[in-house]
């Protein structure tokens, strides 16, 4: 027993020879959805303490650069690198796919260290803001993947499994919904409802630590349902791309958890 892929059309809109895309929505709305949650969380803080409205308006230019760089770099260093130096030109071809989220991270993490510097921003606030806000984005384009029936599971016989078009006569796990769901809804919740714990938000960066290992986590034990990429396959030990590079991520958030606490413990003592 098996589900029948919906067929949702991956173009959105067709004005003449232009195509506005699912996938394409899904950034728009993601940014722009987040930007107005962002705005909301700011009332949780005391009013005049930066960054306020207008930093992340400015921010948000950032943002969209940082996640279209930084994802279609990851992708390409760390998915696809033989093949983009031998076909450079293809570099530039977004519109076909290859977006890494792990590459995107990177960039939104030098965006708001870059950005934080040059405006006097606490960094780790800025970081915290946008974490609780980067799942709407994450839901939002896993369910994009869904509707172009990409980055679809592995072989089950689970009642629940999807025929994917493109992917064989067998039915296959719903990974990008499995993902929709932990790294977008479950994870906003948690946010949401730690945002809302004075404690907590006091400890700048601790939402954003929440965030980092949330996510890894949530992409570490999905990829054990998510097809691997045909030209990687899987690699040392039976673990995927994605997985290593959620341990790194699993790491990283290990590290950013002592800067916070210190830097924490250093504004105590100096009040």
């Amino acid at each position: 027993m098996s589900l029948d892929f919906p067929h949702i059309d991956p173009v959105a809109l067709a004005l003449g020879p232009i195509e506005i895309r699912w996938y394409a929505l899904a950034y728009i709305s993601g940014i722009l959805l987040g930007w107005l949650y962002i705005r909301r969380l700011l009332r949780l803080y005391p009013e005049g303490e930066r960054p306020h409205k207008y930093d992340i308006e400015d921010f948000m230019t950032w943002v969209i650069l940082s996640i279209i760089l930084g994802g279609r770099l990851g992708y390409i260093l760390f998915y696809n690198v033989e093949y983009y130096i031998e076909n450079p030109m293809h570099i530039l071809r977004v519109w076909e796919g290859g977006m890494s989220f792990h590459g995107g991270f990177l960039g939104v993490c030098l965006a708001i260290i870059f950005f934080s510097l040059k405006n006097k921003i606490e960094i780790f606030r800025l970081a915290d803001l946008l974490a609780c806000a980067a799942p709407i984005g994450l839901f939002l384009g896993r369910l994009s993947n869904f509707i172009n029936a990409e980055l679809y599971g592995r072989v089950t016989d689970v009642p629940w499994g999807v025929v994917f078009p493109f992917a064989g006569d067998l039915a296959r796990h719903p990974s990008q919904l499995y993902e929709a769901g932990l790294e977008g809804v479950l994870l906003f919740v948690i946010l949401f409802v730690c945002s809302r714990i004075k404690d907590i938000r006091k400890r700048s960066g601790l939402l954003a630590v929440i965030f980092i290992e949330g996510y890894a986590l949530s992409r570490f034990v999905v990829e054990f349902f998510r097809e691997p990429d045909e030209h990687l396959g899987y690699l040392f030990g039976g673990l995927t791309m994605g997985q290593y590079l959620s341990i790194g991520m699993m790491l990283a958030a290990s590290l950013l958890t002592v800067l916070v606490l210190v830097a924490h413990k250093n504004k105590h003592d100096k009040a």
